[in-house]
């Protein structure tokens, strides 16, 4: 069926079966969080609730791990913090991922490099902390499957700065390193220096990274074609 999330009639008319294992991973459409309004169509139903969120929820926070205390600064992620204190409030077991910054074979700063639209922020030395698509899909199969809730940060192994997955890409694509930008002109998300310690998760569900840093997962989508 069709749900348009900015059309309140189409989440009105959502059906759930009962004791369905629900994800959601519908973000903010501007300064619109769909999130609530989904949580109460989807009433006392589900067997299970997953929510893919935003380490985003943890502001200015620079080490982040399992331990770490949401401190949302901006409009989006308070957007963000109140969709999970949403899900986190519904009638049946929930988990929460944070993620960070999401890549696979078509997104992620080796497309925009080979597009030619990326640019550094500022010197390129904060750090950012990414999971490939396919294991963040394997962190929420696992997690609905399982008994685990609560809220989790989830990571691959290796943070590292914009300059340094910036230069990774230039050499497997052979072109030059991109040229560097004001980070105020920037998405908030490229402005971040943070790194995130996602192993507790990992380690309670059983999840085995398949791309356990950038390298592996950015060559495996260029030498497919992809990227």
């Amino acid at each position: 069926m069709r749900l348009e999330v900015l059309e309140l009639a189409t989440i009105a008319a959502l059906e759930v079966p009962q004791n369905a294992l629900v994800i959601d991973s519908i973000p903010p459409v501007g300064d619109i969080d769909p999130t609530a309004a989904l949580v109460q169509q989807l009433g006392t139903r589900p067997a299970k609730v997953l929510y893919i969120s935003t380490t985003g929820v943890y502001g200015e926070t620079r080490q982040v791990n399992e331990n770490t205390r949401p401190a949302p600064r901006t409009d989006r992620e308070q957007l963000r913090r109140q969709a999970e204190a949403a899900v986190e409030a519904g009638p049946w077991p929930s988990l929460i991922l944070r993620s960070p910054a999401i890549y696979g074979p078509d997104r992620g700063v080796h497309v925009s490099i080979k597009a030619g639209t990326y640019r550094l922020p500022g010197s390129g030395l904060n750090f950012i902390s990414r999971i490939h698509v396919e294991d963040l899909a394997a962190h929420a199969v696992a997690g609905l499957l399982s008994s685990i809730t609560g809220a989790w940060p989830v990571a691959d192994q290796e943070p590292c700065t914009s300059a340094e997955i910036a230069r990774y890409c230039s050499e497997l694509l052979g072109l030059p390193m991109p040229p560097r930008s004001g980070s105020d002109s920037l998405h908030e998300s490229r402005r971040t220096d943070r790194r995130v310690n996602g192993e507790a998760i990992r380690r309670l569900l059983d999840v085995v990274l398949r791309y356990p840093s950038y390298r592996e997962g950015i060559r495996a989508a260029v030498e497919t074609g992809w990227g």
